[in-house]
């Protein structure tokens, strides 16, 4: 049968087989950007002239800020290229094992032991009317530090 658990989790692993043989990789957009200089006797501030340009520069989240990186060199360019299509096949590959992960997920057999909707622990109820008073309430003052408590 094709979509057995065996063949899944030998999909799965060929996937894995495959990301480690990336080397270098890393993620953002490479841009040419186009400006003119401060000099003021340049041909870029002559009409009908062109800016100068095209600078290539790589942008990228780190943490939540934007870091630019500019080029130096067409070898750097070309480096940065490879790594991004890199990082581009690295993504397929992970939306690839996630869909076969779930189909594992789908698939496998709950494990000997499993708690059953029967055995499963329910909250009980206090007898409380309000909401705030119910068998499940914020313990804490405000903001940070809530944790949730059961009623004894």
């Amino acid at each position: 049968m094709p979509g057995s658990l065996a063949d899944l989790e030998q999909q799965r692993r060929a996937i894995f087989l495959r990301m480690m043989e990336f080397h270098d990789f890393r993620s953002g957009s490479i841009t040419a950007t186009y400006g003119t200089c401060g000099k003021s006797n340049c041909r870029c501030h002559q009409p009908n002239q062109p800016p100068h340009g095209p600078n290539f520069r790589l942008t990228r989240k780190v943490k939540g800020k934007t870091i630019t990186e500019t080029f130096a060199t067409p070898a750097e360019l070309q480096k940065a290229q490879r790594e991004l299509a890199a990082y581009q096949r690295f993504r397929e590959l992970s939306q690839e094992l996630l869909a076969i992960n779930e189909k594992i997920c789908g698939a496998r057999p709950l494990a000997e032991g499993a708690l059953t909707p029967s055995k499963k622990k329910r909250w009980k109820n206090c007898g409380r009317k309000s909401a705030e008073k119910s068998n499940i309430f914020w313990n804490g003052s405000s903001g940070s530090g809530k944790r949730r408590v059961a009623c004894t």
